[in-house]
């Protein structure tokens, strides 16, 4: 045993792989092409240790060995997963095109982790793709996803970023990377779909019987866990669109393939945080349709789960047109159950305690202006929280004035105070978000001049994101006024 192998057995992985026990057709055993020049940009070292995982003793050349998949820790079994999945709508046959799971790792308590490579080379389902990815749209997923994850929001995080020495062709030629991602699974609805289509019947069953165990088995022995399974799916997903919609976030690929049974948020490619409120908001350079803009989200995930109950029907009941009432009754319940998230948590936003029948029109009237007047999405909310922000001349608007009147007088009822209203809003409203200029200029400073300055200070700022601080000021405020609109890509 070589003495970087000696040191890697020490860190403390607990590797227990399940997910290689399953149909031989729903994964590919393979390894990490070996890259050439792995050098670390950039690793967690806060993740690490809530998975119980010691890397004090490793050097940043064996860090990159490890995390570029050229030196694979013991006990890791490397597989690329089959699934399927709706993409912008059209069903096709998928799986981890550039990607592998490296193993399924224990922590300390007992929380189970897929650790993941991405741009680890190709696969059986790379297709025409080269299966690596670029430094920059790597570094965008680690500080999106850690930011999520400090805002509160179910996702997947990030372990490590390391740069291959390799260049990647895209439109131009860029720097090769590697993001290790660590998630509670990667089981998608469109894992669910590939079952479906699989030659053997058996296979749904067999997968279906897995998820329980591995997510939900306080549902094993319920009088249908189909049907269980259906509705914890929905509500988990409810919770995060709503989450979503709450912070401004705007996912830009919800592909079923891209919907997570955890309840995770999953796959950072072409997604941003919006500025200025405009329902319709689109930053994906391939969604041409606004299919999956801001205002879209909550029906995109219902028709999501819809596929994800088709998926399920044959184990729902033998009948299948009875099946297939019993999932229709399920899924009719989305809007009435989102409606109630999204209204409480806009309550929130606003402090507001208990409920009167005019709330939901003081909630449309101010999203209502905020979109006439081109106000910022997160600042007002911080504007109405007493926040000090720049730029807050438009809420000397007469009609902001007369709704901020109304509001008032409905923050005294329920024996309400000040107090208990701000504490409630500063629960709900970040004061701080990943603003995508701020995201563009810390990634270009680590690809361009790899100057990795920016990114740690961004990472820091967001590590607090509900707490004022002198930090946060330069991160608070939107871009200037620019005739050219702010696009993002899917980074393959």
């Amino acid at each position: 045993m070589n003495k970087s192998q000696s040191h890697i057995d020490k860190i403390g992985w607990q590797f227990d792989n399940t997910y290689t026990k399953l149909p031989d057709n729903m994964f590919s055993k393979l390894s990490p092409i070996p890259v050439e020049a792995p050098e670390v940009v950039i690793f967690n070292h806060t993740l690490s240790k809530e998975m119980g995982l010691d890397f004090s003793n490793i050097n940043n050349e064996d860090l990159a060995l490890i995390f570029s998949g050229n030196l694979l820790p013991k006990g890791s079994e490397t597989i690329a997963q089959a699934y399927a999945g709706h993409q912008f709508g059209h069903f096709t046959m998928l799986g981890d095109g550039r990607a592998i799971v490296i193993g399924e790792h224990i922590s300390k308590n007992n929380k189970r982790f897929d650790i993941q490579f991405k741009g680890s080379g190709k696969t059986p389902y790379s297709r025409n793709a080269d299966g690596r990815a670029a430094l920059g749209p790597m570094l965008r997923e680690y500080i999106v996803s850690e930011a999520m994850h400090d805002l509160g929001i179910p996702t997947t995080r990030s372990l490590a970023v390391v740069k291959t020495g390799e260049t990647v062709m895209r439109e131009t030629p860029l720097q090769g990377a590697i993001l290790t991602r660590v998630a509670s699974s990667h089981i998608r609805v469109g894992t669910f779909q590939y079952t479906v289509f699989s030659k053997d019947k058996n296979d749904l069953k067999i997968f279906f019987d897995y998820t329980i165990k591995r997510h939900y088995p306080h549902i094993k022995n319920s009088k249908n866990p189909a049907i269980e399974l259906l509705k914890i799916v929905i509500e988990k997903q409810i919770k995060l669109v709503t989450d979503w919609m709450r912070v401004g976030f705007i996912h830009g690929v919800m592909n079923t393939d891209n919907m997570a049974i955890s309840g995770e948020t999953i796959d950072y490619g072409p997604c941003a945080f919006m500025d200025t409120y405009d329902p319709e908001t689109v930053f994906s350079s391939i969604d041409y349709h606004g299919r999956y803009a801001y205002f879209n989200q909550p029906s995109i995930t219902r028709w999501n789960l819809e596929r994800f109950a088709e998926s399920l029907v044959p184990l729902i009941d033998d009948n299948k047109d009875k099946a297939v009432e019993i999932a229709t009754e399920i899924i009719n319940s989305f809007a009435e159950k989102y409606k109630k998230n999204w209204f409480e948590m806009m309550q929130k936003k606003l402090g507001l305690i208990g409920e009167e029948s005019k709330d939901e029109n003081l909630i449309i009237d101010l999203l209502s202006w905020m979109h006439q007047n081109k106000a910022d999405y997160t600042n007002t909310f911080c504007f109405l929280m007493n926040e000090n922000i720049q730029e807050n001349k438009i809420y000397q608007n007469q009609e902001f004035i007369s709704w901020k009147n109304q509001w008032q007088e409905r923050l005294k009822l329920h024996n309400n105070s000040p107090e208990k209203s701000l504490k409630l809003m500063r629960l709900a409203n970040p004061l701080v978000i990943p603003r995508n200029h701020k995201v563009e200029e810390a990634l270009s400073a680590a690809t361009n001049n790899n100057d990795l300055t920016k990114i740690r200070k961004l990472l820091k700022v967001l590590q607090n994101p509900y707490k004022n601080n002198s930090e946060i000021a330069d991160y608070q405020y939107a871009p200037p006024p620019s005739n050219e609109k702010y696009k993002t890509f899917c980074g393959t």
